[in-house]
């Protein structure tokens, strides 16, 4: 790859992951490598399931809790501090010996809203990225300091969602 843009995927829509991991696919098919980690998310879905058996697309996961944030007690925090920090050398370190040619940040907004990083903390990992390398930044919300940086925005906007008619996250769908 000549030159990696930053891509941000942000919006209360559906859809930032699963865009990302469009883009992974199709770089994977043009013999990239791709590292995705995902941020804040311990539970099982079903792209995990696919991705696992696709070589050179690899998926890095550090939380060991399967609970939400805002559902954690203060030592459960304590914990995931920890997991969030491992999470945060490893893309430091994938970043400064470019492990990959693709870097998928999945929920790093998440991440920033639920306090666990900074935004200056996310504008290092932006600072640090090689030149030859894609970065995608996934979540809600993206803070304005991170989108200037970015040289491509989308915001998935929610129109309408089963979820408003009481209908949950459905299997092999949203999870």
């Amino acid at each position: 790859m000549e030159r990696g843009l930053i891509q941000v995927y942000t919006g209360d829509g559906k859809g930032k992951t699963t865009a990302s991991i469009g883009l992974g696919i199709r770089a994977v098919g043009r013999g990239f490598k791709v590292y995705m980690v995902q941020f804040l998310k311990g539970t099982d879905t079903g792209e995990l399931h696919t991705l696992k058996n696709i070589e050179n697309f690899k998926v890095f996961r550090f939380q060991s809790t399967e609970k939400f944030f805002w559902n954690l007690n203060e030592e459960e925090k304590k914990i995931l501090a920890e997991d969030m920090k491992k999470a945060y050398e490893f893309v430091v370190d994938v970043l400064q010996n470019k492990k990959c040619d693709i870097l998928i940040l999945d929920e790093i907004m998440a991440a920033i809203h639920s306090k666990v990083y900074t935004v200056e903390d996310v504008l290092k990992l932006i600072d640090m990225k090689p030149k030859e390398m894609e970065l995608v930044l996934t979540g809600r919300s993206a803070p304005q300091e991170i989108m200037e940086r970015a040289d491509l925005v989308t915001e998935m906007k929610a129109i309408k969602h089963p979820f408003e008619k009481g209908i949950p996250a459905r299997y092999g769908i949203e999870y």
